[in-house]
């Protein structure tokens, strides 16, 4: 089914909607952003789309739209196991797959690791949380980055001084690693966070 301009644009507003918010406008909000007249309409809009199978709309929810872009919209990332001290990332032949939302990853390659350890997390980053890293090897002063010293890998926020490098935890128990340069290789920055209840 063909969209017109309208109803386009009031899918593409769901759209971003839940992608910004991770929950979808109520039809008040649809009404209130386009300048409907009445409800109706804006039931009309969510009528033809979900015919069309462009949105799922749960009728139980004030926020049960989905559009079917959004649900589908997730990319497949190797889980390369735990980010811990003693297992360099090439070391883990197994990975698994993880699902991750599309809108987490940019361009380019991305893997998955499992946080063990407290020692980011005063950065919301916790033990047993999942870190979305882009593989890269620069990174800027104040990143997160995925780093291997001394063939161990580290999760650290990376500073770069005049002759060293400053990987510094986000735990005030801690203290920072410093090291030279040539000892330190970024081998990912960190993107996103998927954490299980």
């Amino acid at each position: 089914m063909a969209l017109t301009r309208k109803q386009k644009e009031v899918l593409d507003y769901i759209t971003e909607y839940v992608r910004g918010n991770g929950y979808s406008p109520t039809q008040k909000e649809i009404q209130e952003n386009f300048g409907f007249k009445s409800l109706g309409s804006v039931q009309d809009y969510i009528k033809y789309l979900t015919n069309g199978g462009y949105l799922q709309n749960d009728s139980h929810s004030v926020r049960g739209l989905m559009p079917a872009a959004v649900q589908q919209n997730s990319e497949e990332i190797p889980l390369l196991g735990s980010i811990a001290a003693g297992i360099p990332i090439e070391a883990i032949e197994n990975s698994d797959m993880i699902s991750v939302p599309v809108q987490m990853l940019g361009r380019g390659k991305h893997y998955a690791l499992k946080v063990k350890g407290e020692s980011m997390i005063e950065e919301g980053i916790l033990s047993g949380d999942i870190a979305i890293i882009k593989h890269v090897t620069q990174a800027e002063n104040g990143q997160i980055v995925v780093a291997v010293v001394e063939n161990e890998t580290t999760l650290k926020r990376y500073f770069k001084k005049a002759k060293q490098i400053e990987l510094h935890p986000a735990n005030k128990t801690m203290k920072p690693i410093i090291i030279k340069d040539k000892e330190c290789e970024i081998r990912g920055l960190l993107v996103g966070l998927i954490r299980s209840y």
